[in-house]
């Protein structure tokens, strides 16, 4: 399956936080709790960093107008409506946007107030992903977290005000399930909270313990009890119960949406279409090839020296798109995905690899798709995408690596 198009779709990834949260893992520049983008601690590098990203971005293969774009981070939020603004002006430029475009921001509670909202919106913003994980500030506190459930639903008000008003098309609210020591009792008492805000989108991730995070260090000590394969079925089934009878339908594994809420952005992801990557950390996904940049910013600045003698790739030499990721994201979906539309070499022998996945109702196929069953599968997924990439790892030879013409 070849890229026909170049993408119309960029990440800009902005790594500067307050602090590293204990579950994250991202490629972050933590600044303090006083850090200030104008004018204060940690102003300088901000700006110092946004040259960077402007030059990757003047420097980028030409394109269509973007349809969406997403600020990702650390914390987006950190930077002045100006200075996103000036982001957006510069992607304008290099390759337009389309009418009616979707631009997220990532934002964090207590790293901005109502004006400020108004201010990014006034830029360009028209849809938010704020990342409130729990309205418990004991949860939070555990967490790593800055800001506490009050600033948590504060931040929940102004985006309902700007949502009716019609200023903010969407929203999204970001929960964190799963965690050490939780309970069905508490988690749907998170659930209904989050439901009262109104949010039309909510994303709902299990926690994930990463290499060199402050969870990861608590976890060899022995001091991080997760809640047992069995509950983390049970807490996943209670959330796609309470959301669907709230009117927020799943999408993808750990998203939720109400009708017309669903992120356009993250969809281009998970169909398998490209998208272009800027900053620091950032990976694009144009062309048909994955491709990271360094996750220091000092890498980052040599890498983009290196990327100028670089020749930029014509519609003639575009690869097709690598089945094993087609394989990744298809099953990420509701959907799911067919296995022979992609060019799955001997689908048969997937198929037997997950015999006894099926048989444990993980994996079902309907309609000749083949999808993750909602809950069981969805909840224990890794168990099949394993299967997928030591499959994979046994075909791989088998795999097209001649261009597909365009």
């Amino acid at each position: 399956m070849p890229y026909p198009h170049r993408p119309r779709s960029a990440y800009l990834h902005i790594p500067f936080c307050h602090r590293r949260c204990y579950y994250c893992d991202f490629a972050v520049v933590p600044l303090g709790d006083q850090a200030q983008a104008e004018d204060g601690p940690g102003s300088a590098s901000i700006r110092d960093y946004l040259e960077l990203l402007l030059r990757e971005i003047d420097s980028a293969p030409a394109g269509p107008p973007l349809s969406t774009v997403y600020f990702g981070g650390g914390t987006p939020s950190l930077l002045t409506a100006n200075q996103i603004g000036s982001l957006l002006a510069a992607l304008r430029d290099h390759y337009g946007l389309q009418q009616g475009a979707e631009i997220t921001l990532e934002m964090d509670p207590a790293s901005f107030d109502q004006r400020k909202l108004q201010d990014l919106i006034g830029h360009g913003i028209n849809r938010v992903s704020l990342g409130g994980q729990s309205f418990d500030d004991a949860v939070l506190l555990d967490l790593g977290r800055r800001h506490r459930s009050s600033d948590l639903r504060e931040a929940c008000l102004w985006m309902q005000d700007a949502h009716r008003s019609g200023s903010l098309r969407s929203w999204s609210l970001d929960l964190i399930q799963n965690l050490p020591g939780q309970t069905p009792d508490h988690w749907l008492d998170q659930l209904e909270q989050a439901i009262a805000t109104g949010a039309p989108h909510l994303s709902v991730y299990d926690l994930s313990v990463e290499p060199g995070t402050v969870f990861e260090r608590r976890q060899r000590r022995g001091d991080l009890a997760l809640p047992p394969e069995a509950l983390a079925v049970d807490l996943m089934a209670l959330t796609g119960r309470q959301l669907a009878a709230a009117g927020l339908s799943r999408y993808e594994i750990s998203n939720y949406a109400r009708p017309g809420h669903a992120s356009r952005h993250n969809r281009v992801y998970w169909s398998g279409a490209g998208w272009w990557g800027f900053g620091m950390g950032a990976t694009s996904g144009a062309f048909g090839e994955r491709l990271p940049r360094p996750r220091t910013r000092e890498g980052y600045r040599a890498w983009l020296v290196e990327q100028t003698a670089v020749p930029n790739p014509t519609p003639d030499h575009w690869p097709p798109i690598p089945i094993d990721d087609q394989l990744l994201v298809g099953l990420r979906r509701r959907e799911g995905v067919a296995l022979e539309p992609i060019g799955c070499p001997e689908p048969q022998t997937l198929i037997e690899r997950w015999r006894q996945l099926i048989a444990a109702g993980l994996v079902a196929q309907r309609a000749g798709r083949w999808q993750l069953t909602d809950p069981e599968g969805m909840a224990l997924s890794n168990q099949v995408l394993v299967e997928v990439l030591l499959w994979w790892e046994d075909c791989s030879d088998l795999a097209p690596t001649d261009p597909v013409p365009s």
